[in-house]
């Protein structure tokens, strides 16, 4: 007797010469294993749309993480115009550790930094190009003009800049590492910079 998963018997044969081999109904057979072969593209972790946190939930999900041994890694920036240079950093950021969380400055808090016409990019845009990248866990806004408020909050196992911030000056650095974490600056690879090609625009080259 050969049967199914479900249950369903496929075939049935006696004890004796005759009956000892038996042919598989086909169109059965094909039936049954339509119900149990299920392949299909394997979805990604995480839909982009849910790498974009609240600070509360991200401060929930970072617990359980920190509980089960994740090590989590933190950085900010404006990130306006998403170029080579920002997607090589935090690709490095996240080798550094199981989790990068990318704290993104808010447009008011951008103006406030940046002066009048930007952001060129919305929140909304900027956090879903960012949260659409393979090496971003999680997206986090701030309308505060640095990110102290959220390092405080999460506090990540290790807190990461690009080179042109010399650890010392780094916003969180000396709460990480009371809290017993880690600084450290990224070199910047390459002639990147969202104002230099923003520039370049407006000068038609």
């Amino acid at each position: 007797m050969i049967v199914a998963p479900d249950g369903v018997i496929l075939v049935e044969a006696g004890d004796t010469e005759a009956t000892a081999g038996a042919p598989l109904d086909g169109a059965l057979l094909a039936t049954v294993r339509g119900r149990f072969n299920t392949v299909a593209p394997s979805p990604y972790p995480l839909a982009d749309q849910d790498k974009i946190q609240t600070l509360p939930a991200l401060v929930a999900l970072a617990q359980r993480l920190r509980q089960t041994g994740r090590r989590l890694v933190f950085t900010n920036g404006c990130f306006d115009i998403l170029h080579p240079g920002h997607v090589t950093y935090l690709e490095q950021a996240r080798q550094l550790g199981d989790c990068l969380i990318v704290g993104l400055n808010s447009d008011s808090s951008v103006r406030g930094l940046k002066g009048a016409g930007r952001p060129v990019n919305r929140e909304e845009d900027r956090a879903r190009l960012l949260a659409a990248l393979g090496c971003v866990d999680y997206v986090v806004l701030f309308a505060e003009e640095t990110p102290l408020t959220l390092i405080k909050a999460i506090r990540p196992d290790l807190l990461v800049k690009g080179g042109d911030w010399p650890v010392e000056t780094i916003v969180g650095g000396p709460e990480v590492l009371a809290a017993g974490g880690q600084v450290r600056s990224i070199p910047l690879v390459g002639e990147h910079s969202t104002t230099a090609l923003l520039n370049r625009v407006r000068q038609g080259k």
